[in-house]
């Protein structure tokens, strides 16, 4: 009797454990088949060039423009760059200038004996300057050229040499430089040298606006 009794519990339990299981499964299912399928992307690689930009810091070249040198007219400037950057939004800069001054109105108007002689008419300047980039980006030449570019404040001090004087100067401008090649950039700015002067017997403040586009090298 006894062993009747287990062999019936014993029944009982395997059918229910079968049943049980067999529940599992179909919940399994159902929630399996209630997930979206997965869809395996199909992506075209594309081959990316990336540019090899120099790493030197060093930047030297040359520039010209024009010069409006104050009571003297607008007058041809060249000069010479030599840069030096110390991180991607700072650089320090020395260039040197040199122009020639034109005529004053009134030696043009009243035909009298010109104020200056030749040699004192040679107008030279250096300076050192400090640089700040304060908008890197870049400039896009057709679909498939783009340049890198800053746009950049400076100024800094210096000294000019002008009617038979040297004169303390302080400058200061902004400019935009573009990089075609990894070694190459063009620059184009405007600066304002500032100094005084009593050289038409009133002591003031002269400001000498250039205006200059130029090419530089890395190395």
């Amino acid at each position: 009797m006894e062993s009747r009794f287990v062999l019936l519990l014993l029944t009982q339990a395997v059918v229910l454990a079968g049943l049980t299981g067999c529940g599992r499964h179909q919940l399994a299912k159902t929630e399996d088949t209630g997930q979206p399928p997965v869809i395996e992307p199909d992506v075209q690689r594309r081959d990316i060039k990336v540019p090899k930009i120099d790493t030197e810091n060093w930047e030297v070249g040359f520039s010209a423009g024009e010069l409006s040198i104050e009571d003297f007219g607008v007058n041809t400037v060249g000069g010479l760059r030599f840069a030096y950057h110390i991180s991607e939004d700072f650089f320090l800069e020395a260039a040197g200038g040199r122009s020639t001054a034109g005529k004053t109105s009134f030696e043009t108007l009243s035909g009298a004996a010109e104020l200056l002689t030749d040699s004192q008419r040679q107008y030279t300047y250096y300076n050192v300057s400090f640089g700040y980039n304060i908008l890197p980006g870049e400039a896009f030449i057709g679909k498939k050229h783009a340049w890198n570019t800053a746009t950049y404040l400076i100024g800094g001090v210096g000294e000019t040499t002008f009617a038979g004087d040297n004169r303390f100067t302080v400058n200061f401008g902004m400019g935009i430089r573009l990089i075609p090649l990894d070694w190459l950039a063009v620059h184009a700015d405007v600066r304002d040298h500032i100094f005084d002067t009593d050289l038409l017997g009133v002591q003031k403040r002269t400001h000498n606006l250039e205006l200059g586009v130029g090419l530089t090298f890395f190395f």
